[in-house]
């Protein structure tokens, strides 16, 4: 084989080459791996690396009985410095029943539990397990039933249109993440133009929020706990609090906050009591003697 032969076999290998990685970055996103044993548990997460997949997920079993402890594990393909993986559970009525992130270890695996015990867990049905690594497009879910808790025949709610890394507050998506801890709930204190957010805090941690300034504006105060807080950083709308374990409330305070009521409800209020004004003082007026 002279060398020219040499060489156009080379480029056809080439070429063919890259058409197979290139279908193999075009493959459909399997299901997540749910109740497989371990060695089918680790040929999934093989098998996700090779097809380029960002994150894989799968559990123990797929059945548990309430009180139970779900075992969450997981593989990134590549590991991004400083984002963890955020882990959040969705209920049969489409509410969130928890939210927390896990670190990625050097093997690129990641792994948590979930207890199955408490309020949130009381329902029977299907419980999505979402896993987020940094965008939209690293993500992945597992779903797992759970029995043995009510059954409920509400109609299922509107799923929220916040993000995974986003919680509702009087009808706003805030951004947020939080380490050491799990952000529970959030509302707008628009007497005290302020943030409120409810979280759990099982260790020391950090909490970022970024409200947009439709949300949010002039913002120089943090309260925890309804004490000033002094472990804060303040860039414009991005808010970090270092916390302490056992933390339970904290209220980001600004110069303004969303009204409850929009601008166009105002206006009509004002416009209504104007009229009320003048209607008065014309049958005031109307009963005034001529002389």
């Amino acid at each position: 084989m002279n060398s020219r032969t040499s060489f156009a076999l080379l480029a056809i290998l080439t070429a063919v080459g890259t058409l197979t990685m290139s279908s193999a970055y075009a493959v459909e996103l399997p299901p997540a791996c749910v109740g497989c044993s371990q060695d089918e548990a680790k040929a999934s997460a093989k098998k996700s690396l090779m097809n380029a997949i960002p994150i894989s997920v799968w559990t123990d079993k797929t059945d548990y009985n309430q009180n139970e402890i779900i075992m969450v594990k997981g593989q990134v393909a590549n590991i991004a410095s400083g984002y963890p993986v955020t882990v959040t559970v969705v209920s049969p009525l489409n509410s969130i029943v928890t939210v927390n992130q896990i670190t990625v270890a050097d093997d690129k695996s990641f792994e948590t539990t979930l207890n199955t015990a408490g309020a949130m867990w009381k329902y029977n049905g299907t419980y999505t397990i979402k896993v987020n690594y940094g965008s939209a497009e690293k993500s992945n879910s597992a779903k797992v039933e759970l029995i043995g808790g009510e059954t409920t025949t509400a109609k299922p709610t509107t799923p929220s249109k916040c993000g995974l890394n986003e919680i509702a507050a009087n009808g706003q998506c805030i951004p947020f993440t939080i380490s050491g801890g799990v952000v529970k709930s959030a509302t707008l204190n628009t007497n005290d133009k302020s943030i409120v957010i409810n979280i759990d805090a099982k260790n020391d941690g950090i909490l970022t929020v970024t409200p947009s300034k439709k949300v949010q504006d002039g913002i120089f105060m943090v309260l925890v706990d309804g004490e000033q807080w002094d472990d804060v950083e303040i860039d414009g709308n991005k808010v970090t609090v270092m916390f302490l374990a056992g933390a339970e409330k904290i209220e980001i305070i600004g110069t303004f906050v969303i009204p409850e009521f929009g601008t166009i409800a105002a206006m009509i209020l004002a416009v209504a009591i104007i009229s009320i004004i003048v209607v008065s003082a014309k049958s005031r007026l109307s009963i005034i003697p001529k002389y």
